[in-house]
């Protein structure tokens, strides 16, 4: 799935579904982004590109 719209709409549903690891990404733990990317996966029935899902977190989550 490359529509960038549907792919957010995941990332934003796995990032307000896990607070924890979107502090821990924050604060550093590059492996939370691991976690939180398959959060995402596991929401888009492993349809969501992930590429696309890992840069979207990092712009959502850090402002990249």
């Amino acid at each position: 799935m490359r529509d960038e719209g549907a792919v957010e709409a995941f990332v934003d549903q796995a990032i307000a579904a896990n607070p924890g690891p979107v502090e821990d990404f924050r604060s550093g733990k590059d492996k939370a982004l691991g976690f939180l990317v398959g959060a995402v996966m596991k929401v888009s029935k492993g349809k969501a590109n992930p590429d696309m899902v890992n840069a979207l977190l990092r712009k959502k989550i850090r402002g990249e």
